[in-house]
């Protein structure tokens, strides 16, 4: 086979080969290739940018409400453990005040019996 009917890879050059100089002289702008829409290239569209956009913007939405609900879950819980504190507070003082109240009628009783045993005595 002759060099000329060889076929010649197909495709732009490369861009890091080396070229002339450029005829409008304006050397240090980026080669342009041909305009090849991007569906035919397989890289992403912006639709595609978008619609993973949403899915990531839907999963930090989704962490964020899970954390924010975490967070309620233990104020409600610092806030129930509060009232639950009062609540034996309460509880407690009420039985003192009872035990007090019902030492107080033991002692009233006492006197009386203490009364009327003087009286008998005098």
């Amino acid at each position: 086979m002759d060099a000329l009917t060889t076929p010649a890879p197909a495709g732009p050059p490369a861009l890091n080969t080396v070229t002339g100089m450029r005829k409008n002289g304006k050397q240090w702008h980026a080669l342009k290739t041909a305009f090849r829409p991007k569906a035919a290239t397989g890289a992403t569209s912006s639709w595609t940018k978008r619609a993973e956009a949403r899915v990531a913007l839907a999963a930090v939405k989704a962490r964020e409400k899970e954390m924010k609900e975490e967070k309620e879950a233990e104020r409600q819980k610092r806030i129930q453990a509060i009232k639950d504190k009062r609540a034996a507070k309460e509880e407690r003082e009420r039985y003192e005040k009872l035990a007090e109240k019902m030492h107080q009628k033991r002692v009233d009783r006492l006197k009386r019996k203490e009364k009327r045993n003087k009286l008998l005595k005098s």
